[in-house]
């Protein structure tokens, strides 16, 4: 296994929506892994503190002039969030066991947090 990657155990943690994570990814092939952040949407209290899962987004960062998706966030506050580099949120959406989940970073500014809300209701039509 690889020495980033620390054995999963049967205790797991409980993380609040909003988190930003460290996450492996790809989680298929262990050999070819890379440390990627990631944010948690679902609630602790209905979705992961019974399954130990949790469902999460991909945060990849950002260069100037890069073509963004139409469902993409700019994160606009990087402060609370422990990322070192421009950043969004890209809706690229998988459960993960949180037995996999490396370490917390941070989490979103209030106001990134509406803008991840308005754009979850617009995408899913809710």
């Amino acid at each position: 296994m690889n020495g980033n990657l620390r054995k999963m155990s049967k205790l797991t943690r409980t993380y609040d929506r909003y988190e930003v994570v460290k996450v492996p990814f790809p989680f298929a092939d262990i050999k070819a892994v890379k440390i990627r952040p990631a944010l948690i949407l679902s609630s602790a209290r209905h979705f992961n503190a019974k399954i130990g899962s949790s469902i999460l987004a991909m945060i990849t960062s950002v260069k100037p002039h890069q073509e963004l998706w139409s469902s993409d966030i700019v994160i606009e506050d990087l402060s609370p969030t422990g990322l070192p580099v421009p950043s969004i949120v890209r809706f690229k959406l998988f459960t993960l066991d949180h037995r996999l989940i490396l370490d917390r970073l941070g989490h979103l500014s209030l106001s990134d947090q509406e803008q991840v809300q308005r754009k979850l209701r617009e995408i899913l039509s809710l």
